[in-house]
């Protein structure tokens, strides 16, 4: 390896994982370039600005065991704050039965996703709990930087429902509720949590979630027994490769499911691969690969987010 090649791994926003993908499709150089330029160590005001007019962030988190899970956390607008640039208070805990509730200590790698579904503009905020309580927490931010608005389905917010909390919980296993099954069938938006090797170093190391999205039922469950997987395409987009970058070093996934019209959950977490060149591709129309995810522990929360949104505007992103 010649000297610009170790100081550009040394200075490189990138960590290995994204470097190896990013190479393997061809993408190195350019996103190096781009990199350096989009990912900053701060947020800049547009971005502080964004995360407290929304009404819900997604959150990225790991468990005891290493494992990465996808959560959603509601909130009126407002309950996010930035008092300086690295800084994201959010006055609200996590829902009851949410692995986050555990996940979230001080130190920790926790990644958030900033999301308006009217506008499709998404913000992205990496970095370590520097606190947290049973009213909320702060994130040191390590990492900020924006997003396209691809694949995201255009939703208008209305009255709220009253919220039950009924929570189905199931630890250790794969097997879904019909319930679930039927979330997953309709879903056309998720989130995805993964997570570096060296997730707890920070800086380019950490968690990472992002949005997932498709024509309605584009997340294909296969059942065998007891076991169950995903299989989910993945579109072209930024060619960061945060996510694909994470699972080559550390072959682990958690997704959020969302059904918009009931304001149920359905979070889970197991073991991931990406499948890059295979004939099942074709099932996916304009898919570049699929995600696979294997799942080990799912959560199934039931009525918990309390507004109510629009179907989406069209089928069309």
């Amino acid at each position: 390896m010649n000297e610009r090649a170790v100081v550009d791994e040394v200075s490189s926003a990138f960590h290995a994982g994204e470097r190896a993908v990013q190479q393997r499709l061809g993408v190195r150089e350019r996103m190096e370039r781009g990199g350096r330029r989009l990912i900053r160590d701060a947020m800049p005001d547009e971005h502080r600005e964004f995360f407290e007019l929304l009404p819900f962030l997604v959150l990225g988190s790991l468990d005891g065991a290493g494992r990465p899970w996808a959560s959603l956390l509601p909130g009126e607008p407002g309950f996010v704050t930035s008092p300086h640039s690295r800084s994201l208070m959010v006055a609200a805990s996590a829902l009851p039965g949410d692995p986050l509730r555990d996940n979230l200590r001080t130190g920790a790698p926790l990644a958030v996703l900033g999301i308006q579904l009217e506008t499709r503009r998404r913000n992205r905020a990496n970095g370590r709990v520097l606190w947290s309580n049973e009213r909320g927490f702060e994130l040191g931010v390590e990492q900020s930087f924006g997003n396209c608005k691809k694949y995201i389905h255009v939703r208008t917010r209305a009255e709220p429902r009253p919220v039950s909390g009924a929570l189905e919980h199931v630890e250790g296993g794969s097997r879904l509720s019909p319930r679930a099954v039927a979330l997953l069938g309709g879903c056309d938006t998720a989130f995805l949590a993964t997570a570096s090797a060296n997730a707890w170093q920070g800086g380019r190391e950490g968690v990472d979630v992002s949005h997932r999205g498709g024509p309605r039922g584009f997340i294909l469950l296969e059942r065998n027994g007891e076991r169950a997987r995903l299989a989910l395409p993945d579109y072209a987009g930024n060619n960061m490769f945060n996510s694909f970058g994470n699972i080559e070093v550390n072959p682990r996934a958690g997704l959020v499911a969302v059904d918009f019209s009931t304001g149920d959950l359905l979070s889970l977490t197991g073991s991931a691969r990406v499948l890059w060149d295979l004939p099942e591709l074709a099932r996916f129309p304009g898919a570049e690969r699929l995600l696979e995810v294997e799942i080990e522990a799912h959560v199934l929360l039931r009525a918990v987010l309390r507004d109510v949104w629009s179907g989406p505007a069209s089928e069309e992103l």
